[in-house]
């Protein structure tokens, strides 16, 4: 009997593993198409620097780079949370989940500050006052969010598996994933925003 329930646990731990790796290949799939769409822009943006109408001189709104150590900060609690599921500490877990999300709202609040920001100084996106360099920056922060909100669904539904105690040490597979996507979401953004300051 013991010989029997080993071989079923064995048996579903193959059976995990391999969901796992075809879920984590998806989602690198996934990540590929997203850079080139990012990698798309940034070639846009350096082909573009030529123009007549670009604005050398323009100041990036220090919320853009608040905004950015927040979502720096997020991954370190992102990244803590799955050390506390490993340990089973479903509390610990449970709070570094939610202080992920908040973070997460909080880098989203200042980009749009940002905008704000930007829109009070007449730096628009279109229009005939608008400025190309200012455009360039207008679809960096919002294609990225617009990724980025996948990534706050996909950890809104975790947190909700979570409380439904569908995670363990060696069953984490969403929350492993989430972090994957939500790493990969920061490392774009960190990349687009030293692109954009070193290369306006």
């Amino acid at each position: 009997m013991f010989k029997q329930i080993k071989m079923k646990s064995s048996s579903e731990q193959e059976a995990y593993d391999k969901k796992a790796k075809t879920y984590k290949m998806l989602l690198y799939f996934a990540m590929i198409s997203i850079i080139m769409i990012f990698a798309g822009l940034t070639s846009a943006f350096v082909v573009s620097k030529q123009r007549p109408d670009w604005l050398k001189e323009l100041v990036i709104p220090t919320t853009f780079t608040y905004s950015t150590i927040i979502l720096l900060i997020s991954s370190v609690t992102f990244y803590l949370a799955k050390r506390a599921i490993k340990s089973n500490n479903h509390s610990l877990t449970k709070v570094y989940l939610l202080l992920t999300l908040a973070l997460g709202i909080s880098f989203v609040y200042l980009q749009f500050k940002g905008f704000d920001l930007l829109f009070n100084q007449g730096l628009v996106p279109f229009g005939s006052s608008s400025k190309v360099t200012v455009s360039f920056l207008y679809a960096f922060v919002f294609v990225h969010v617009a990724h980025l909100f996948g990534g706050m669904i996909s950890l809104i539904y975790v947190i909700y598996n979570h409380y439904k105690q569908k995670y363990n040490s060696s069953q984490c597979l969403g929350i492993e994933l989430s972090g994957i996507y939500w790493h990969f979401m920061d490392f774009i953004w960190v990349y687009l925003f030293l692109f954009f300051y070193f290369f306006k």
